[in-house]
C-alpha cells in the first residue's frame, strides 16, 4: 500500500473534512520557513561573494527562487513524512497530521513550487543554478526523505548536503558555475549540520525510537552521539575559520568565527563529559540552541563584509596593515 494511502486511511475519516480547510498559513508552514530563512541568508551570502555584479532585481528574483525551491523540499517532507510526523510530539501539529491541508493538496503544492522555481531560476539567471536548485531539491525529497531519513543512521549526515547547497547556488546565479569558495561554506553547513541536529536527538530520541526513525541516538546509543557530537564540532571549527585564511572573510569575520567556535567546541566538551546524568538534556539542548546562533553569525557577517566592501581577507587586510605601518 502506497504512503498517500496510509495517510489518507490514517486521518481522512476521523480527523479531515471532505473539502481542506488549510489557511495561508497553513500552506506557509508546509515550506518549513525557518529552514527557509536559514536558506536565504546562506544563498544571498554566497549570491554577494561572486567576483561580478548582479542587478539588485535580478539577485532578488534568485533569492526569491532559492527560498520557495527550499520551501517547496520542505513541502515534500512533509508529505512523505505525514505518517512519522503524526507519531511525535515536536511535529504532530504540522498541517497534515493536524488535518489543515490533505497529502494530495500538500503533495500538488510542493510539486507545483519546485517546478516554477527552477524554471523561474533558469529564466532569470542561468541553467546551471537552475539545475542545482532542481538537484538539491530532488535530494531533499527523495534521496534524503524517501530514502536515507527511514533506512540508516547516518540520515542526517548525507541528508544534510542538501540544506548545504544553498551558497553554492547563489553564487552559480551569479556566475554560472561554483568554486572552491563557496565550496567551503557548503563544507561549514554540512558539518554542523549533524551535531546541531544530533544535539535535539539526544532529547527527542523517545520520538524518533516511537516513530521508527534510526536516528543516531535511537540506533547506536546516547554515548556514541554525544562522541560523534564531539567529533563532528573539532572538524566544524577550523573549517568555520578557513574563510578568514582563504581571502574571502575578513578581520571582523576572523574573530568571529573564533569566538563562537571555541563557544560550540566548549558546549560539546560538556554534552560529552556531562553523559547521561543530570542536566544532560539542558547541555543538549544548549548545544543546539547555540549552534543555530553560531551558523547565523558566521553567515551575517560574511553578508555585512561583502555588502561593504570588507570582505578582502585576514590575510590581505593584516599584510596591508603591517605594510601600512612599516
Amino acid at each position: 500500500m502506497s504512503l498517500v494511502s496510509d495517510i489518507n486511511d490514517d486521518f481522512a475519516a476521523e480527523r479531515r473534512p471532505s473539502v481542506s480547510m488549510g489557511t495561508a498559513g497553513d500552506y506557509f508552514e508546509l515550506l518549513k520557513p525557518r529552514v527557509m530563512s536559514l536558506v536565504i541568508l546562506t544563498a544571498l551570502v554566497g549570491l554577494v561573494m561572486a567576483p561580478e555584479p548582479i542587478n539588485p532585481v535580478i539577485g532578488f528574483a534568485a533569492i526569491l527562487a532559492i527560498a520557495v525551491g527550499a520551501g517547496a523540499s520542505g513541502c515534500l517532507n512533509m508529505w512523505w513524512d505525514a505518517d512519522i510526523d503524526a507519531r511525535m510530539s515536536r511535529t504532530s501539529k504540522r498541517p497534515i497530521p493536524a488535518g489543515s491541508v490533505t497529502a494530495g493538496e500538500a503533495l500538488a503544492f510542493g510539486i507545483t513550487l519546485s517546478v516554477g522555481s527552477v524554471l523561474f531560476l533558469g529564466v532569470v539567471t542561468n541553467w546551471f543554478a537552475a539545475g542545482f536548485l532542481a538537484f538539491t531539491i530532488f535530494f531533499y525529497a527523495v534521496i534524503y526523505s524517501m530514502w536515507l531519513k527511514r533506512s540508516t543512521a547516518q540520515n542526517i549526515v548525507i541528508g544534510g548536503a542538501a540544506g548545504a547547497f544553498p551558497p553554492m547556488i547563489g553564487y552559480a546565479a551569479v556566475t554560472g558555475s561554483v568554486n572552491l569558495d563557496s565550496f567551503v561554506l557548503f563544507l561549514i553547513i554540512f558539518l554542523w549540520t549533524p551535531p546541531h541536529f544530533w544535539a535535539l536527538a539526544l532529547v527527542k530520541s523517545g520520538d524518533y525510537s516511537a516513530a521508527g526513525v534510526p536516528m543516531l541516538p535511537v540506533v547506536r546509543g546516547a554515548e556514541h552521539t554525544r562522541l560523534q557530537i564531539l567529533l563532528y564540532t573539532i572538524v566544524l571549527v577550523p573549517i568555520g575559520i578557513a574563510p578568514s585564511f582563504m581571502g574571502f572573510g575578513g578581520i571582523a569575520y576572523f574573530v568571529v568565527s573564533t569566538l563562537t567556535g571555541a563557544a560550540m567546541l566548549a558546549l560539546a566538551i560538556k554534552i560529552y563529559r556531562t553523559g547521561d546524568g543530570e542536566g544532560a538534556n539542558k547541555a543538549a539542548m544548549q548545544m543546539f540552541g547555540f549552534s543555530i546562533l553560531y551558523l547565523l553569525l558566521l553567515f551575517a557577517v560574511l553578508l555585512a563584509e561583502h555588502s561593504f566592501g570588507f570582505g578582502a581577507g585576514m590575510t590581505r587586510a593584516l599584510s596591508a596593515f603591517f605594510g601600512g605601518a612599516a
